[in-house]
């Protein structure tokens, strides 16, 4: 396959990208920052420079014919405050998507956060400070204009907390979860698989939610 990676410098997608490569698909990595380009290509990524806050849809469809995928990944990060999570979570996963169905690209996986639920209906839950707020109001957002498009099959993925601990190849994988937590390389392959699913068929289920767990990952996205 060929697919698009959107923050293809983060941990998630530099993990996702290793193992797509690793099977012998071709990766393309866009990233915001041109220094982080030779990174990738020593991953064997190609790299493509672009700014999903600045550039047009109609200018980054050309990166995207051809391919058969397109991950978004991207995140406004650690220390930005509520007007990028918007800019970068909600409208930068809205722009790809856009971008996509301009290019005929027939697939998308969005890496979306769990807990997003805790904001729909403009619900603002409890001990939740005002940018991780933001945060999942922009998750939810860009998950729902996806969800009702025509034409592009798009599956969600809300993992739980992310950690750094080693992989265990074992997860809980289903349309609702009990929260948990799980490490960015499980979460890594579960993304692999997803987009094989997306590739191949049969679809997966629409949303779905990610943890630790006891059921090994190819086995679990089979079942979804």
């Amino acid at each position: 396959m060929r697919i698009v990676v959107a923050g293809a410098h983060g941990q998630v997608a530099r993990l996702l990208a290793a193992r797509l490569t690793g099977r012998g698909d071709e990766v393309l990595g866009l990233v915001r920052n041109p220094a982080h380009a030779p990174e990738l290509t020593a991953a064997g990524v190609s790299p493509l420079v672009r700014d999903l806050e600045a550039v047009a849809a109609g200018d980054l469809a050309g990166d995207l014919r051809g391919a058969d995928a397109v991950v978004f990944a991207a995140g406004a990060g650690p220390g930005s405050g509520a007007a990028r999570k918007d800019s970068v979570d909600r409208a930068a996963a809205v722009l790809l998507a856009d971008a996509a169905q301009a290019a005929g690209v027939p697939a998308y996986l969005l890496v979306s956060s769990y807990g997003v639920d805790a904001v729909r209906g403009g619900a603002t839950p409890e001990g939740l400070d005002e940018v991780f707020t933001a945060y999942l109001r922009a998750k939810l957002a860009a998950e729902e204009d996806l969800l009702a498009r025509e034409g592009l099959l798009v599956s969600v993925l809300r993992p739980g907390a992310l950690t750094d601990d080693e992989p265990t190849g074992r997860v809980l994988l289903a349309p609702s979860v009990p929260g948990g937590a799980v490490p960015r390389a499980d979460v890594a392959a579960v993304c692999a698989g997803l987009l094989e699913r997306l590739h191949a068929g049969p679809a997966p289920a629409r949303v779905l939610e990610l943890v630790g767990g006891g059921t090994p990952v190819d086995e679990a996205v089979a079942a979804v």
